[in-house]
């Protein structure tokens, strides 16, 4: 990650809340140890015309990847979960709207690196469904209850 300063942090984190999202997915894949895997992203989003402000953010963070879409809106996508972490932790302090997403999500990763069985990853997948609720998700499919389907453990009922 390049050099940030706290005005440039302060600055993301303001255009992370406006025109950003921090994505958690839950992957389907015969290869993944449990059927499926998580993947979060950070993507920052801008006008086809203005994209030329994201290859200047990419090259201030030194890292992601832009993609211009069809739609005429241009993207930058940031993958990894501890390059994530690190700028997570860097623009946490610095979010307002996103600040619990944030926390969440970096809860998640670290729990990541802790699933040691399909219980475990269960447990990190109902945390994935929790963050539904501070996006506007429209296309989610996968969720921790198909994916203890998928892997055959007893499906337990929440009490509310």
């Amino acid at each position: 990650m390049g050099s940030l300063t706290r005005e440039d942090l302060a600055y993301i984190a303001g255009f992370l809340d406006a025109d950003g999202s921090i994505l958690t997915q839950i992957v389907k894949g015969s290869a993944y140890k449990y059927k499926h895997r998580i993947r979060i992203s950070l993507v920052f989003y801008q006008k086809k015309r203005y994209h030329w402000f994201l290859i200047w953010l990419k090259g201030k963070l030194k890292m992601g990847n832009i993609r211009i879409k069809k739609d005429g809106m241009a993207e930058l996508v940031i993958l990894g979960n501890e390059p994530l972490r690190r700028f997570l932790v860097l623009l946490e302090p610095f979010l307002k709207i996103k600040k619990p997403l944030c926390r969440l999500v970096l809860s998640i990763i670290e729990d990541i690196s802790k699933i040691d069985s399909e219980a475990s990853f269960i447990e990190v997948c109902r945390l994935v469904d929790k963050t539904a609720e501070y996006t506007y998700s429209k296309k989610r499919t996968i969720t921790s209850l198909t994916v203890q389907e998928s892997i055959k453990l007893p499906v337990e009922t929440e009490e509310k």
